[in-house]
């Protein structure tokens, strides 16, 4: 199932499909409620951590945190204003069902925009997206807290 669907006064709007069965379509996040994250991986967290004295407290939790992966490809790297694209990602050390979100870079920090997807049986998602601002875009998704790598996606 798809649902398209455009909100006048948002910069860019996500449609999210779950894949392998999973037939459901996210629900829209507020405008307002916006994460801003750091696009750090695990393996420069856990020595963040370890410096700091934060983090997890056992090994087995910092081999839990250190395998947790989420990569993420754009189908197209050139689209028009609001063309739909496709994001195709994978994880590892992380749950079939965990939600998916999306997340645009916008004056230098980290937004969630609206629109989610779900890790289906195989530990891959896919996410449709539409953009609206012109020019070059940055995308990722963030899984369980886990970032993963940003997509520059150009729309003329």
């Amino acid at each position: 199932m798809t649902s398209t669907f455009r909100l006048p006064h948002a910069v860019a709007a996500a449609v999210a499909v779950g894949l392998v069965g999973a037939a459901t379509v996210g629900a829209a996040a507020s405008p307002a409620a916006t994460t801003a994250t750091t696009s750090t991986t695990s393996a420069a967290t856990a020595v963040t951590a370890a410096t700091t004295g934060s983090g997890p407290s056992s090994p087995a939790a910092w081999a839990e945190e250190a395998a947790k992966t989420n990569t993420v490809q754009a189908d197209r790297h050139d689209v028009r204003q609001w063309e739909q694209f496709r994001l195709r990602g994978k994880v590892t050390g992380i749950k079939a069902g965990a939600t998916v979100h999306l997340q645009q870079k916008q004056h230098g920090t980290w937004k969630t925009l609206p629109g989610t997807s779900v890790v289906n049986r195989s530990l891959d998602y896919s996410m449709r997206v539409k953009l609206g601002i012109k020019g070059l875009n940055h995308v990722r998704t963030v899984v369980a807290g886990q970032p993963s790598n940003a997509v520059a996606v150009t729309v003329h």
